[in-house]
């Protein structure tokens, strides 16, 4: 009990709010960077289905500082803050809201995590072909970046929901220079687009717990020298890297991504420097245990 951390009522409350979210090592790593640099503040996940009200009862508590925004809210969120950052309004989705005095912010950590994982990887992004099975909001998030920083020759989108999948192709066309690519998830359009993919960047919650015996990739399509980057991280290795690691490719964790997301947010919320190793070594310490 005695290093329990003392919470009064000028502690700065952070949440996570998503749905599923029991899985989110969110409050673990934030909470254990707060603790090393004696920061006043906690942060809680909650399970929400109604992202405007979870938003409206940020706005209503005054403690309440920052939150993170996971699967399914991303692409809704951002209806319900008063300003959003001009790259992530271009996006379409944030992962992020800072309350500055009631004035709530939107903002994106999602691409620029991912950016540095492929980065920190050595992997070269310019003139290659990326595969994007996604088109959620974290995928948004990453295709923009992506195509805003590294210079992709081509980006093919892949997704079963026509609808966000045509949204994206159109924000992506509109708003980039790169080659935009889209098909519905299909056997055929795996098989077809995984035969030109350099690249291949998971963003569906395929292989998430609880369903980590799942891959949305039959190991038969890999090909020789591809990079096959999940955003999963829990668990630490997905079945998808396992089977392309096993194939002999380079493979990049979620947790990467993750962890260089979580740092962008801890600084936007405390307005410090984040405490790196703390927050590496808690999230490893969770995923192996």
């Amino acid at each position: 009990m005695e290093n329990m951390r003392s919470i009064k009522t000028s502690t700065r409350v952070c949440a996570i709010i998503g749905n599923p979210v029991a899985h989110s090592l969110s409050p673990a790593i934030h909470n254990a960077a707060f603790a090393s640099l004696d920061l006043d503040f906690v942060y809680v996940a909650f399970r929400v289905e109604d992202v405007g009200q979870a938003i409206a009862g940020m706005r209503a508590m005054e403690n309440f500082r920052g939150m993170s925004v996971t699967i399914p809210h991303k692409i809704e969120a951002l209806k319900h803050v008063d300003v959003v950052e001009a790259v992530d309004r271009r996006i379409g989705s944030i992962n992020t809201v800072i309350s500055d005095n009631g004035k709530l912010l939107g903002l994106g950590t999602d691409g620029p995590g991912a950016l540095k994982a492929l980065a920190d990887a050595g992997v070269a992004i310019n003139g290659k072909n990326v595969l994007m099975l996604g088109a959620g909001g974290a995928a948004r998030a990453i295709a923009f970046t992506l195509a805003g920083n590294g210079g992709p020759a081509v980006i093919e989108i892949l997704d079963i929901n026509e609808t966000m999948l045509q949204q994206l192709t159109a924000d992506l066309t509109a708003g980039t220079e790169t080659v935009i690519k889209s098909n519905k998830m299909t056997d055929h359009c795996l098989v077809e687009a995984m035969s030109l993919a350099d690249i291949i960047i998971h963003c569906t919650p395929v292989g998430m717990h609880p369903r980590e015996r799942v891959s949305i990739v039959p190991p038969v399509l890999f090909r020789p020298d591809q990079v096959v980057f999940d955003i999963v991280y829990t668990p630490l290795e997905t079945k998808l890297l396992a089977d392309a690691r096993a194939k002999g490719l380079q493979v990049i964790s979620g947790v990467e991504m993750f962890i260089n997301q979580a740092i962008l947010q801890f600084e936007r919320f405390t307005g410090v420097d984040a405490p790196v190793e703390v927050m590496r070594n808690v999230v490893m310490e969770h995923l192996k245990s």
